[in-house]
């Protein structure tokens, strides 16, 4: 097993060289967090190392394609900030990207590792193998391709071929002699291989698997290191004899630890709320999503600290350390993803240039979700909602945007229209309001304080308790029972909005 220092000596010397890796996603679907993970584990290695990020499309698997995954993935990985150097829209010298259109470039290296010996036409039907998997279970084996075609010779595999009989090509495992090291976990089984047959290696259809093309695209494209998810850990040694067969260096390897849900079970592509479009939908930054995939797994050193502040990109990858990366599944807590989106959403209150964005955004989300006939429009002018965007961030009373559109927030934006029951008397409680639109009136803009005194006063001059005129000011401005204090609802909301909702209410008093 490597030991700490031995990890980390190797992350320093890792920058000396051309650093080339891949995030090399299928497009069954779209991008979940498990998938977000390694790509964005992978982009801060290649900027640490002043490398080269590169985004593959696996799509040999035809059957199970989503029309349009591969380019919304790149668009996603863009929206993260974690633009690739080379891709199927940005191309590059190695390309092309998307392996469907390297069909021939593989099956030229299939013909070789036929003629090489590494691999060999296999005729068996569907029928048969399932019936080997069957008598394997019935005895207690492990399940596995029994090798049977491997056999073969050349004139009987022409035989076959003439009698119309269709074949997969399998490749020939061995053992490994060298150890087998990975960066994470340190050593592998290279010996595992001895218990599975023989893979495939080229489909029927013509199409490669992914043993096959991951490995002849790596070579081809200069990778130098893998970083994958822990699932592929058990092949590692498969795709180490595939590089022996062909005569090449192998990349190094670094198996992530597995991501899992709260309650510890699997992340899966159905699963809807771990889909980034899901988390982008409900409004969640880049950012945030990045800071609690930072949480799962490790790799940064204590330069920073990742449990409670955001960081940027740049920031992260100049901590990002494969040293530091645990070996041990990470469960997804989302009420930290909730409290990096309150930061997120404060950061980006506090920067100017974001701040049109941010009224454009809110506005629409108003006119989206508040009855048009009900709205305040005064209330989505810019000094208005820049009022309201800095009330909402200043305590963390929210995580989304779109929460303040919320039943409990709707009164930042139309005023009330039920019956007001008060403790007071209806005549005494229309005397409070007009006092109270008279003082506003003499206001241009009210601070809190200012409030809080001028209620106080107003209560003593109606011999009332303050409580009761607060209660009173609370219904006739937002219909609610509980909420913020009335003092920052009529400071948010300004004095001339508040003198024209409470002039409205005073029909409203039963």
């Amino acid at each position: 097993m490597f030991s700490k220092f031995s990890r980390r000596f190797f992350h320093l010397s890792c920058r000396t060289r051309n650093v080339r890796v891949r995030f090399a996603p299928s497009p069954t679907g779209y991008i979940h967090l498990g998938g977000l993970r390694t790509a964005l584990y992978n982009f801060l290695f290649a900027k640490a190392n002043n490398g080269q990020f590169i985004l593959r499309i696996e799509d040999t698997d035809q059957k199970r394609l989503v029309p349009g995954a591969a380019n919304q993935l790149e668009m996603d990985l863009d929206w993260m900030g974690l633009s690739p150097d080379e891709s199927p829209m940005k191309n590059g010298t190695f390309g092309p990207y998307t392996q469907s259109e390297r069909l021939c470039l593989y099956n030229q290296f299939v013909v070789e590792l036929i003629k090489s010996g590494h691999a060999y036409h296999c005729f068996c039907s569907e029928r048969r193998l399932e019936f080997v998997k069957k008598e394997a279970i019935r005895e207690g084996a492990i399940p596995r391709y029994d090798n049977r075609c491997r056999q073969l010779s050349s004139s009987q595999v022409e035989e076959k071929k003439q009698h119309g009989m269709t074949s997969c090509i399998r490749f020939k495992l061995s053992s490994l002699e060298e150890p087998l090291q990975d960066l994470v976990y340190g050593d592998v089984d290279r010996n595992a291989v001895l218990h599975e047959g023989d893979p495939v290696i080229m489909k029927q259809d013509g199409y490669p698997t992914y043993h096959l093309a991951n490995v002849i695209d790596d070579h081809l494209m200069g990778i130098t290191h893998v970083l994958r998810g822990t699932e592929w850990l058990v092949s590692t040694a498969k795709h180490v004899l595939l590089y022996k067969a062909f005569g090449w260096h192998p990349p190094r390897f670094a198996h992530l630890p597995l991501i899992t849900n709260a309650d510890g079970t699997k992340l899966s592509k159905r699963q809807d709320d771990i889909r980034l479009d899901y988390f982008r939908s409900q409004g969640f930054y880049p950012e945030a999503i990045i800071g609690l995939l930072c949480l799962v797994g490790g790799g940064f050193s204590s330069s920073i600290d990742i449990q409670q502040n955001l960081h940027s990109l740049p920031e992260l990858a100049k901590s990002f350390n494969l040293g530091c990366v645990t070996t041990h599944s990470g469960r997804l807590d989302m009420t930290r993803l909730d409290n990096f989106n309150r930061l997120a959403l404060q950061n980006r209150i506090s920067q100017p240039e974001k701040m049109d964005e941010m009224r454009k955004q809110l506005s629409h989300l108003v006119y989206e979700n508040i009855p048009n006939s009900s709205i305040d429009k005064e209330m989505l002018q810019d000094a208005s909602l820049l009022k309201v965007l800095h009330w909402a961030s200043s305590e963390g009373r929210i995580h989304l945007l779109r929460q303040l559109t919320d039943p409990h927030m709707g009164f930042l934006w139309s005023s009330q229209r039920n019956p007001i029951i008060s403790k007071i008397d209806p005549s005494t409680a229309r005397n409070v309001i007009v006092r109270v639109v008279e003082i506003l009136n003499q206001y241009d803009r009210i601070e809190k304080k200012e409030v809080s005194a001028m209620l106080r006063q107003i209560a003593l001059e109606h011999n009332l308790k303050v409580n009761e005129v607060m209660k009173l000011m609370r219904s006739s401005l937002t219909g609610l029972k509980e909420g913020p204090p009335v003092s920052e609802i009529i400071e948010i909301l300004g004095p001339k909005i508040c003198s024209c909702r409470l002039v409205s209410s005073l029909n409203l008093i039963v």
